[in-house]
Formats: C-alpha cells, sequence, structure tokens
C-alpha cells in the first residue's frame, strides 16, 4: 500500500506521494488513509470537465487529475486571460475544490506551472523563464526517467534546455527531448477534447441566474435567431443542436435534439425544444438557477430549397417533416422510423428500420451529413409479389404438397385448415454464402377458395439438404 495522493497537512509533515503506508504511518502515527476509488476520482474529473465548458467547448483529459482547456478566442468573453483565471479558480474553490491553473502559450507549459509553480498568466515567450527553475517532472515525464536524471544530477529543467540534445537522447530517450520543444512551443502538441467541437455556437451568460421555463424558451430563441445568419451564410442546416444550461452550483444540463431535415428557423428549433421540455416535466431541475446558456449545433447537412405553393408558404414535406421531429423530440428519436434497404437475400433481413434523423457522414471528417432516402414504393401497374408487411417471425405450419418441389395443396395454421384453390410459384430464395446454417427457401403465393392470398415457404431441399423439409407461413396479402 502506498500513498498516491496527499493533502497540504500532509505535504507539511514530511510525506511524499509513492511512499509505503507503513513508513507513512511510522512518521505519522494518527495518519488518515482513504483508500483510493479510481472509478469515482474518473466520474469527478468528467463531471468538472463538463462544467468548466462553460469557458470554452474544447476541454480534454490531463492525466488522472487535470485538465487543458484550449480558450484560444474566449479570453475576451471574460475580460481577458487572467480575469478568466480568476474566475474559473474562485468557483471550483466555491464548490469545494483545491485547485491549481496557469495559462500560457503551450499545453506542456501551461500543466508544468500549474502542477509545480503557483498559479499564474505566462505571457507569450516567457515559458522559459517560468520553467527555468521547475523540476524535471513538471515535463510530465515517467518515474523512471526523472529518477535516472537525478541520479546524474540533472534536478531542474533549466539545466537541459541549453545542453546538447544527442547525449540527453541516446541516454533518456526521444520522449524527454519532445516534451521539452513541446512545453517550449518548439513542436506542436495536439489536445484530444472529450467532445467534438460544434459547427456552429452561439451563447449567453446572465448577471442574474435564470429558473422559469418562459425565460429559458426567450434565451433559446434569441440563441436560434443569432445563428441562422451565419447558416444561412453557409448554405447549412442543423441536423443535431445540443442546448447547455449551466447550473450555479456547477450542475450541466444538456438537452439534444434531432431534425429530420436540415432546419435553420429559430420557431423550428424553438418548437423541437418545447416538446423536449414537455418530455421532461419536471425532470429539468434548475436548482438556484443557471448562468450561461449555449447552443450548439453539432451536425449540420446542406440546407436545400423548398417548393412552396401559390401563397408562399412550404408544405406538404414540410408538415410531414415538423409531425416527424416533434414526435421524436417528445418520445424519442427511435419512435419514428422507416423502412430502408440492407444487403441480404432473406425477406427479413432485406430491410430494416431506420429513424429520420438517421445519417451518413457524407464529406469525410467534417459534420456534414445526409438524410437517407425514404425507399421508392413500386408503380400501382406493377404486380405485387410480397406482401408489403411480414410477420415479425414466420410462423410454422403444417403443409401438404407433392414430393420432391410441388407446391402446397393444403396447410393449418393456427387451428384452422385452408385448401388451396390457386398457386404460383417456386421463388427461390437462398441465404448469403457465408450462411451456411441457413436451408435454401421455396416461397409459394397461394389462394384459398374464399379469396385468402398467404405467402408460404418450404424450408430446405428435399433429399439435398434435408431429408424433411418444414413449412413455415412468411405472411399475408391485403
Amino acid at each position: 500500500m502506498r500513498l498516491v495522493a496527499l493533502d497540504e497537512t500532509a505535504e507539511r509533515a514530511g510525506l511524499n506521494r509513492g511512499q509505503a503506508l507503513t513508513d507513512a504511518r511510522a512518521m505519522v502515527p494518527a495518519l488518515d488513509a482513504v483508500e483510493e476509488d479510481g472509478r469515482a476520482d474518473a466520474r469527478l474529473l468528467a463531471t468538472i470537465a463538463d462544467w468548466a465548458e462553460r469557458y470554452t467547448p474544447l476541454v480534454a483529459l490531463a492525466g488522472g487529475d487535470g485538465l487543458t482547456l484550449d480558450i484560444t478566442g474566449c479570453a475576451h468573453l471574460f475580460d481577458g486571460e487572467r480575469a478568466l483565471l480568476v474566475d474559473l479558480l474562485a468557483r471550483l474553490q466555491a464548490q469545494g475544490f483545491a485547485a491549481r491553473a496557469a495559462i500560457a502559450d503551450t499545453p506542456g507549459a501551461a500543466a508544468a506551472v500549474a502542477r509545480f509553480g503557483t498559479s499564474s498568466v505566462i505571457p507569450a515567450g516567457g515559458a522559459q523563464a517560468r520553467l527555468h527553475k521547475l523540476p524535471m517532472a513538471a515535463l510530465r515525464l515517467d518515474t523512471e526517467t526523472v529518477a535516472a536524471m537525478d541520479r546524474v544530477g540533472l534536478k531542474t529543467i533549466g539545466q537541459i534546455i541549453n545542453a546538447p540534445r544527442a547525449p540527453l537522447a541516446a541516454r533518456f530517450g526521444s520522449h524527454l527531448i519532445r516534451r521539452l520543444d513541446q512545453a517550449l512551443a518548439r513542436q506542436d502538441e495536439v489536445i484530444n477534447p472529450r467532445r467534438p467541437a460544434p459547427s456552429f455556437i452561439a451563447e449567453r451568460r446572465f448577471a442574474e441566474p435564470i429558473a422559469r421555463e418562459d425565460d429559458i424558451a426567450a434565451v433559446l430563441s434569441s440563441l436560434a435567431t443569432s445563428l441562422a445568419a451565419p447558416l444561412e451564410k453557409y448554405g447549412k442546416g442543423a441536423r443535431l443542436i445540443e442546448f447547455s444550461l449551466f447550473r450555479v452550483d456547477g450542475f450541466v444540463a444538456r438537452i439534444s435534439v434531432g431534425a429530420s431535415r436540415p432546419i435553420r428557423a429559430p420557431r423550428l428549433v424553438l418548437d423541437l425544444f418545447r416538446e423536449k421540455f414537455a418530455a421532461f416535466g419536471d425532470a429539468l431541475d434548475a436548482g438556484f438557477g443557471f448562468d450561461t446558456a449555449r447552443l450548439s449545433i453539432i451536425t449540420v447537412a446542406n440546407a436545400g430549397f423548398s417548393q412552396i405553393d401559390l401563397s408562399g408558404d412550404a408544405a406538404g414535406e414540410a408538415d410531414l417533416d415538423g409531425l416527424i421531429d416533434r414526435i421524436g423530440a417528445r418520445l424519442g428519436p427511435a419512435s419514428v422510423q422507416h423502412m430502408a434497404p440492407r444487403e441480404s437475400h432473406l425477406p427479413e433481413r432485406a430491410v430494416e428500420g431506420r429513424t429520420w434523423t438517421h445519417a451518413d457522414v457524407e464529406e469525410g471528417s467534417t459534420a456534414t451529413r445526409k438524410a437517407l432516402p425514404v425507399p421508392a414504393m413500386a408503380p400501382a401497374a406493377d404486380p405485387i409479389d410480397r406482401p408489403l408487411r411480414l410477420f415479425t417471425r414466420p410462423e410454422p405450419v403444417e403443409a401438404i404438397a407433392a414430393v420432391p418441389d410441388g407446391p402446397p395443396v393444403r396447410f393449418r395454421w393456427r387451428r384452422v385448415v385452408f385448401q388451396i384453390a390457386r398457386a404460383e410459384g417456386p421463388e427461390r430464395i437462398a441465404a448469403e454464402w457465408w450462411r451456411d446454417d441457413d436451408l435454401t427457401r421455396d416461397y409459394f403465393r397461394v389462394e384459398d377458395a374464399a379469396g385468402h392470398r398467404f405467402w408460404l415457404y418450404r424450408e430446405g431441399l428435399y433429399g439435398r439438404e434435408t431429408s424433411a423439409p418444414r413449412w413455415f407461413l412468411h405472411g399475408v396479402f391485403a
């Protein structure tokens, strides 16, 4: 058992991270040690990361006890970098956390000063002077490398900043040189945000927190109006929209809605979120109020032109799309589906239900997406050779037919006997070649004396795949 974290009192007592618990108790007999809960720590850090998005949408995890925020272009919203730093630390302290932070032009320099220095803003180009006296561990090196450098007398970063690189790399590895260059802005370092950056974003901050639903709806409408112009400028529409509400106590409420077609009209956006709020009921707890609101367009698509009628209104498809969106917002996206083809020969696997907000990426790594087309129905003049609706699972029947491959003459289904008057077939369907567990099917369209029409199939080729083929009813014609 070893110490992995210390409070300030333990540090003043001379204890160190990595120290054996028995040695620590020998030094401090009254030591209060709590077993580490890594999963709980990770959940807490993720919650703090959600809260930190009030400062920037680009928040990345930095180890198990830190965060990296890319605040490029965001500091002016808080009256400058220093004011942002003060606000961040004050809010964390008010929530009961002890935190340190630093702002620098590189993630490596900011991490080094935050962990081993004092909370401050490092001016551009001033990283080298601030790192000069910090220990080697500030470069985010592994403990073995730090210990090896300590044995040869290399204890501070200033000792290696201007030292020859080849001997350092040969003895301690290229990782040391890379970390040093990243901290000094000699080499780029890319952070990996927890959530992708939105394509479009609008935000409001309030001097006094808001909690009433009418106020939230008014803010949402204002944010949607702010985003309508840039969406129209680039010919885009929103397919997936997220509304984030930051509560004063640190809780973050995220509400997402999807659209079956690209939209940008504020009224349509507000209608979708009203349905979502209605579905939440009292689940959206405002607590002491929200002090920040953000509307993010997560997924966009090219917004085409709509056909209008003589009055100038776009109807028809827009009405249907609006209904689909409202039902999806209230009951969930999976509540409204359309049938889409799949690559399979077997009828029950040839189609699948997909939500209307389901989308495929069409421009590589961008967030632009397109809607799936609705399968076109066959012309009325074409014969319907399959039922429009199939059973969820083919139902077994008892059938009498001529051996080996004759059509059925009579069959029993659900305790009722049907005498067949007409039969068409067979239509032979086999599974994909790699599915050797499925037998070949011979489908027949049959009609009884009363005019009822059924879709039956015999499973298995007599004498080749099985000696006792079975019969199933797969659907009923309307």
